[in-house]
């Protein structure tokens, strides 16, 4: 079976192993790129580097390949509607047209399907075009908020006070520079309570019925230990034995999932068209249960490496038939700890030290600890030697019986088999006083 993948980080270095690494399937790869990744260089028959959100350009690689169905991992392809352009090829895609991928690259259009179809999770909300507007509804809610512009910014968007912003005046200069500076493309923003909790995600395979949850993950977005610095796309995650967090119940859990089954039956009805792929739920865990942080058209980066490492099944009919438009094969997940870390260069995400810098990586020695390299954003140069960009490079994920052992495999990879002059990564994801810190404040803000 020949299969298209678009994108090139370590998410799509993930899906590109766990289809690949299929038994009793013969799967032929070919992936269109933005950089060269040696993990999916290796695997791939043959590959294109160029623009992923190049409708055109995918779609004549589709064709020139012969490619049975498609995979496309980041957000920007299917907001440009790659998927489209391929079902129009005749090549059936695992990822939403541009309509439903819509629940993402317009947050305007997630919450506004949440209020009219009644989904729960919904937090208080205004969507303004007028920043004079916006800053109005800022001060007659009188209480922190979340600032966040309505396009796609890479997860480094949405600014919240308390957080990143000091104050309701430092929030309204903000809703300012969004409309200024054109930040997410839209000329639009949204201001929404802020909500206090723990943050986690759920990601769950559609076709547009049916729905596969997969295990609740909890990204660690900020720059440094101890969760300060800037928000980054995802500096690791982890993931627990059953499925759940220490911090969550399974009442949460199922509530959860309830809202992502919602929101799949609202996106049908609202733009006429099924949501194929994965449908990523963004949550927070709050003293009166899970609110919707936002919704994303795609596998979570990093949750997509705590997820597919240790999914077992039919993974290759799973998103072949979901391209198809009709859900099959089975998937289980292995009762196993993960934890994931990034290795970055030093300036990220605020400078570009580090960028060009090559960056050596013993994949011998990870797997005897137990753990699995991906690579992100980096290039392999004509010498054979894998070279950083300015964003994130490489992740680990450790696997283990119980969080500790894999935080411990996670670790140990990192630091006994990965060099490189300006690199840097957070030890403390998945850390057992990391976790209780979240467990203590969540049974605070619970009155536990």
């Amino acid at each position: 079976m020949k299969v298209l993948l678009v994108g090139s980080g370590a998410r799509e270095h993930a899906i590109a192993e766990a289809l690949c690494g299929a038994p009793d399937e013969d799967v032929q790869l070919y992936a269109f790129m933005g950089n060269r990744n040696p993990g999916i260089i290796r695997l791939a028959e043959d590959y294109i580097v160029g623009n992923p959100t190049d409708v055109e350009a995918v779609a004549r690689a589709a064709a020139d390949w012969n490619v049975d169905f498609a995979v496309v991992g980041p957000e920007d392809p299917l907001a440009e509607g790659v998927a489209d352009r391929l079902e129009e090829e005749g090549v059936p895609t695992f990822g939403p047209k541009r309509g439903p991928a819509r629940i993402e690259w317009d947050k305007g259009f997630a919450r506004e399907l949440m209020e009219k179809y009644d989904i729960p999770g919904c937090p208080e909300f205004g969507i303004f075009e007028d920043p004079d507007e916006a800053c109005d509804f800022i001060d007659e809610l009188g209480k922190p908020v979340a600032v966040k512009p309505a396009g796609l910014t890479g997860g480094k968007g949405v600014k919240v006070v308390g957080d990143q912003l000091k104050n309701l005046d430092e929030a309204k200069e903000y809703v300012r520079e969004i409309f200024e500076e054109d930040i997410g493309g839209i000329p639009k923003v949204i201001i929404e309570e802020k909500c206090v909790g723990e943050e986690y995600t759920i990601q769950a395979y559609t076709d547009g019925e049916k729905v596969i949850p997969t295990p609740a993950v909890q990204d660690h977005p900020h720059a440094y230990e101890g969760d300060k610095g800037p928000i980054t796309g995802g500096m690791g995650s982890y993931s627990c034995p059953d499925g759940l967090l220490p911090f969550m119940t399974k009442e949460d859990y199922e509530r959860s999932v309830e809202i992502l089954e919602r929101a799949v039956e609202a996106i049908k009805e609202e733009t006429g068209e099924p949501y194929r792929g994965v449908l990523y739920g963004q949550f927070m865990l709050t003293s009166e249960g899970p609110v919707v942080i936002e919704f994303n058209c795609r596998y979570g980066d990093p949750e997509a490496m705590n997820i597919l490492p240790i999914a077992e099944g039919d993974i290759v009919t799973l998103h072949a038939s979901i391209a198809e438009g009709s859900m099959e094969g089975e998937v289980e997940f292995l009762e196993k700890a993960t934890v994931c870390k990034y290795v970055v260069p030093e300036g990220y995400p605020e400078s570009s030290e580090g960028e060009g810098d090559v960056i050596e990586v013993d994949e011998e020695c990870i797997h005897r600890y137990d753990a699995i390299p991906y690579y992100a954003s980096v290039n392999l140069d004509e010498d054979g030697k894998i070279r950083m960009t300015s964003s994130r490079a490489l992740a680990i994920v450790g696997i283990g019986d119980e969080l500790e052992r894999a935080e411990e495999a996670a670790e140990s990879a990192i630091r006994e088999c990965v060099s490189g002059e300006r690199i840097r990564h957070r030890s403390d994801i998945g850390r057992r006083e990391t976790v209780e810190k979240r467990v203590r404040r969540m049974e605070r803000i619970r009155g536990e």
